[in-house]
């Protein structure tokens, strides 16, 4: 499980950014009609985004989480500022869970 969280990290934190590079290139697109660069981020963005999502799942099938939790970290990958947070709590529950392993 310690093995897939760190691929999961480094993929929040790359498309939380580009999620926020992204919005800045759709406000320039439809507010002021400067279409370069969105066309450029968007392929980009969402290439990252499906590394994210295999990162997501890949973490929540070795740590036995329920789909319906997958599912919730997949889509925090959507939201701007949502997946800085989510890599937080699911970093957090990781190691919470590493802690208790052992003892069982």
């Amino acid at each position: 499980m310690d093995s897939a969280l760190k691929p999961f990290r480094v993929m929040a934190y790359v498309v939380g950014v580009m999620l926020l590079v992204l919005t800045t290139c759709i406000i320039l697109r439809y507010g002021f009609d400067i279409e370069g660069p969105s066309k450029i981020v968007s392929p980009i963005h969402g290439f990252l985004y499906m590394v994210y999502l295999v990162a997501a799942v890949n973490l929540g099938m070795k740590a036995r989480w329920s789909w319906a939790y997958i599912l919730g970290v997949m889509l925090a990958g959507t939201i701007p500022f949502l997946s800085f947070v989510f890599e937080r709590r699911v970093t957090d529950r990781v190691h919470r869970e590493l802690a208790v392993q052992p003892a069982a």
